[in-house]
């Protein structure tokens, strides 16, 4: 069988897709959730999307030699674990156990991020690189590292939180429980607690009448009134590029990728953020000046690069 299947379960819709062997998703489907309801249910509705996409395909979900499936948290290979996912509240749910009693073949089963970089290195702007880290900017900040081709997850399976990487002393609190975290600070639930912070020193900024128009602040608030000159959206672009450049020189310190992927609706700002954070990180990595740094782009497949990437779970 050279076709896989994968899924992607976010915090408000399960997108499950099957892959060809040219890594195209030749059919796809989306399914709304809520992360109110329980576990059980969830997966019940995640087991049903998979052999509602398969069937679409023109196969059962038995043809299938296993399947992958990506979610936000923690989760624990060895066990099937889902340990914990700050974002939707859940702890040691056994979620691998429970979707096996609804799919009948070998279940794989990683971190969101994780299966988003995967996408990327083996369909999208990381192909045919052998080292790369990802981040996502969202509601959270996500990310994924990929060592000689390999997934890097540590020695438990439960690594690389970059999202949850220590930034700030005694800083903002994040969704975690910890005081600092880069998600604190550079996820777009971030950008928009710093808009509407400046907005509140800066009554005289198009942010405001921007924010009216649109019915709310939004991620986009801040760099669109920076475009049109304002200096308050200006201040807090920059502000937040440093937060990001502080976060990625690190990893490029600890890491030396080939390439820094930028996912997420942010990183579509070619120039006002992946522009910017391409001349600022050196400021913040060793030896920038004299080794160089590797160039930060955005990632090409968005929401496809976690459904590609969770069919893929097993071989990576």
């Amino acid at each position: 069988m050279k076709y896989r299947i994968g899924v992607d379960m976010g915090g408000t819709a399960i997108k499950a897709g099957v892959i060809d062997e040219n890594n195209r998703i030749i059919s796809k489907i989306s399914i709304p959730t809520d992360p109110s309801l329980s576990f059980e249910v969830i997966v019940k509705d995640l087991a049903d999307g998979a052999k509602a996409v398969a069937q679409k395909s023109g196969f059962s979900i038995e043809d299938f030699p296993c399947m992958g499936v990506g979610m936000p948290g923690s989760l624990n290979p060895q066990t099937g674990l889902l340990v914990f996912s700050n974002n939707v509240g859940w702890k040691n749910v056994p979620f691998q156990k429970e979707l096996e009693k609804h799919i009948p073949i070998p279940i794989y089963i990683g971190n969101d991020a994780n299966c988003a970089v995967i996408g990327e290195a083996i369909a999208g702007a990381a192909k045919d690189r052998k080292n790369v880290v990802m981040l996502t900017l969202g509601t959270g900040v996500g990310g994924g590292i990929i060592i000689d081709r390999k997934l890097f997850c540590g020695a438990d399976g439960m690594g690389v939180e970059l999202g949850h990487m220590f930034l700030v002393l005694d800083g903002e609190l994040c969704t975690c429980g910890i005081k600092g975290c880069v998600e604190a600070y550079a996820s777009v639930t971030a950008l928009i607690r710093q808009t509407r912070a400046m907005m509140e020193l800066h009554p005289e900024s198009t942010m405001h009448d921007y924010a009216k128009r649109e019915g709310n602040i939004t991620g986009r608030t801040s760099f669109d009134c920076a475009k049109l000159g304002d200096q308050a959206a200006l201040n807090v672009v920059k502000q937040y590029t440093r937060y990001l450049a502080a976060t990625i020189g690190s990893l490029v310190t600890i890491f030396r990728p080939e390439v820094i992927l930028i996912g997420g609706g942010l990183s579509n700002e070619k120039d006002f953020l992946l522009g910017r954070l391409n001349e600022c990180v050196g400021d913040y990595t060793f030896a920038a000046d004299i080794i160089g740094i590797p160039p930060i782009i955005k990632a090409e497949l968005g929401n496809d690069a976690g459904i590609i990437g969770a069919a893929y779970l097993d071989v990576m």
